[in-house]
């Protein structure tokens, strides 16, 4: 297991660690927005190889690409166990946006299955993060991708436990965190 300096676990297979990479393009505990313009969408699928770095992306794209990424985010939070933060919502504007996408599917050299889009540059570069999902579940991966149980932090995380039951992006952070208010909470009630 590979840990940053601040705990965090950022070991994950590929595909998972595409879609953990895309969600955590916002860090909801600090408020901080990665994919805040055109060009930095642009250069965020760049960066992975999903797009050329000559695409040209539009503040509509900015807008579908977060509302994507916060229905996984969601979906992600179904995975921890947890209900959705925003009833649904997320979920449905998920929907809503894919089914916009000119998705298709198409076999690659190998044989094997892929989504891609012969749309605008953004369709293509969210395609390889929708065909990364599609990949994670085809693997036995998708489960594992998970948010933080702390619902200030909500940051994605790849369980790689035995037994997948892993609740916190960092047990030395949030998860201490949270049994330390448990504790306290306890203590007060007794």
């Amino acid at each position: 297991m590979q840990l940053e300096e601040n705990g965090f676990d950022t070991w994950a297979p590929p595909s998972p660690g595409l879609v953990r990479d895309f969600v955590n393009s916002y860090e909801p505990q600090e408020d901080a927005e990665s994919l805040d313009s055109a060009t930095a969408l642009r250069d965020w699928f760049a960066a992975r190889e999903l797009v050329p770095a000559s695409a040209r992306m539009t503040a509509d794209d900015v807008a579908a690409a977060r509302r994507i990424r916060e229905g996984l985010r969601a979906v992600l939070l179904g995975h921890a166990g947890h209900e959705a933060d925003d009833e649904g919502a997320a979920r449905r504007a998920l929907d809503a946006e894919l089914a916009r996408l000119p998705l298709r599917v198409s076999f690659d050299a190998d044989g094997g299955l892929r989504l891609t889009a012969a749309g605008s540059p953004f369709e293509r570069g969210i395609a390889g993060v929708l065909d990364a999902v599609r990949r994670s579940e085809a693997a036995g991966e998708w489960e594992r991708l998970k948010v933080c149980a702390r619902d200030t932090c909500r940051w994605a995380f790849y369980d790689a436990s035995r037994n997948h039951a892993r609740r916190w992006c960092s047990m030395a952070g949030c998860g201490n965190y949270i049994k330390m208010r448990r504790r306290s909470a306890d203590r007060a009630q007794a």
